[in-house]
């Protein structure tokens, strides 16, 4: 590639108008040379554009900015602190799903819980649970049956009374569960999701709750794979992923709604 088509290519990107967190993550990849190159291109191009005479927007480009704006300074963030699949079944050595990884994040995950009871974030333990004959231990292996010790939460991160846990029979802590219903009236509108394994339930939760419209974060520190690999795929997908924008308004404002109902009665 010659350097008329390297600068070319560097422009296209550039310019391309892709969100600003698409851009970040690309770049945050090339080598150093991709990069500084980007920087230098970038700032070119604006240096270039604000040499030019301002274009006032239209008035609806106008009040779709102005908007935003507005709903982002009225909406106070209200977090929930999800631990998900932090069983013994899971913890345990030797066991058939087990993620040895997992033990290696307690003493952080620990911290992060006594932060948030401190501070008032609700705790909610979402956690897999099967019946003796259900169908998916024939895939998986026998783990999480109801009423045996491996479905128990690992004893150094049990909840407390005020917490609340959340069962599941597969994946996501959506599918056939009332975590949703448990945020909802707990009013949250971003989740912060830890525990085990990131591939597979921390992975397909996070998906299921940005369609629902919740902001997700996934803390570094309070996750753990499979493998090493893995938990940088999924660290890197989540972390350029948007909630879904029809369904964060809508949250949004039944949350507005409700908290403002709340007021007045």
């Amino acid at each position: 590639m010659n350097d008329e088509t390297a600068l070319a290519d560097t422009l296209a990107f550039v310019l391309s108008g892709r969100p600003e967190r698409l851009s970040d993550a690309t770049v945050g990849r090339m080598p150093p040379e991709r990069r500084a190159a980007v920087g230098a291109v970038a700032e070119a191009a604006a240096t270039l554009g604000q040499a030019e005479a301002p274009v006032a927007p239209s008035p609806a480009l106008r009040d779709r900015v102005l908007e935003s704006f507005r709903a982002r300074r009225s909406q106070a963030t209200r977090r929930a602190l999800l631990v998900v699949e932090m069983i013994r079944d899971n913890m345990t050595p030797g066991r058939p799903l087990e993620v040895p990884r997992a033990r290696a994040i307690v003493p952080a995950l620990v911290d992060r819980l006594e932060a948030a009871r401190s501070s008032g974030v609700p705790v909610i333990y979402v956690v897999d649970r099967h019946s003796a004959d259900d169908p998916e231990l024939d895939a998986w292996g026998y783990h999480a049956v109801e009423g045996t010790e491996g479905a128990e939460v690992w004893p150094d991160l049990a909840p407390t009374h005020r917490d609340h846990v959340v069962t599941k029979p597969s994946y996501s802590g959506f599918h056939a569960s009332n975590l949703e219903g448990v945020l909802d009236e707990l009013a949250v509108d971003t989740i912060v999701l830890t525990g085990c394994a990131t591939e597979v339930q921390l992975m397909a939760t996070a998906t299921d709750a940005l369609e629902r419209g919740f902001a997700v974060e996934l803390p570094a520190d309070c996750q753990a794979g499979i493998s090493e690999m893995g938990e940088r795929l999924v660290l890197g997908v989540v972390s350029i992923l948007a909630p879904y924008a029809p369904a964060r308004r809508e949250r949004l404002a039944r949350i507005a709604k409700n908290l403002e109902t709340a007021v007045h009665t």
